[in-house]
């Protein structure tokens, strides 16, 4: 990650949706962005529009406003995204490039959409709107990885991979991964009320827990010596790791949530 924003051209993006409006929210906070670079193309308002333009961008232009663009980021649902592209995709650059966050849409069919420009696709998680996420990243075109790289790397942690495939287990373990968190939180919430914990207690602890666990990884170290810093042998934390982990049933869990989601993104790009 960097701490400011360090891309120099005009960006586009189509689609405002739940990812897009993070993705907005994200750049708005990174120092050094732009916003009067940005334009979005979004049949509706949503709070993270109205910022935007309030901050300087351009919503809905005309294709004349499309000529500076020197990267276009899709953020529409896959169902319609040819519709959605199609009368921007001669609008833009032949310079330009094309990045994706869609699910299930393959780099080769965007790439012909687009008239051969590079292509990159990205999957992000919803916390690029704090500036703490992370991204799967997959491009074959080095001028593409590296624009796309700089369009998120203020506001996540871009994870460049070796193949397109491998989006779908990225998929898996990071971008679906925090609803599986947020999950398991509320089981140990359910869990504290259990032993006696009034509701309200059980869930300010249990989230409490998810702070302290994200700043215990938060210089770096292995999660390894993460957990071995907190469970000492014999103790409380080593026993319920132990319980945890009987019969393999952590894994076995975190194996069945991460094997679903890729079956699920590959499904979708079939």
């Amino acid at each position: 990650m960097t701490d400011t924003f360090t891309l120099d051209t005009d960006i586009a993006l189509i689609g405002c949706g739940r990812l897009g409006s993070a993705l907005v929210e994200g750049w708005l906070a990174t120092p050094g962005f732009k916003a009067d670079r940005l334009k979005i193309i979004e049949q509706y308002e949503t709070p993270a529009t109205d910022q935007a333009k309030a901050a300087g961008a351009t919503i809905n232009p005309s294709p004349d406003q499309m000529k500076g663009v020197g990267i276009l980021l899709l953020a529409i649902k896959p169902a319609v995204w040819r519709e959605a592209l199609q009368p921007f995709a001669d609008a833009i650059p032949e310079d330009a490039v094309v990045a994706s966050v869609m699910a299930g849409v393959r780099l080769d069919d965007i790439q012909k959409a687009v008239g051969g420009r590079p292509v990159a696709r990205l999957m992000p998680t919803t916390a690029v709107a704090q500036r703490q996420g992370v991204a799967g990243l997959y491009a074959s075109d080095a001028k593409a990885l590296a624009m796309a790289t700089a369009l998120f790397e203020g506001m996540a942690d871009v994870v460049p991979l070796e193949a397109e495939d491998l989006l779908d287990p990225a998929t898996g373990v990071a971008g679906s991964a925090p609803a599986f968190v947020y999950a398991f939180i509320q089981a140990l919430a359910k869990a504290g009320e259990a032993e006696g914990l009034k509701p309200d207690a059980a869930v300010r602890l249990a989230r409490g827990a998810l702070r302290s666990a994200a700043a215990g990884v938060s210089g770096g170290q292995s999660l390894e010596d993460a957990i071995e810093r907190i469970a000492s042998k014999g103790g409380t934390t080593r026993a319920g790791l132990d319980a945890l982990e009987a019969d393999g049933g952590a894994a076995r869990a975190a194996t069945a949530a991460v094997s679903a989601a890729v079956a699920r993104a590959r499904d979708l790009s079939r």
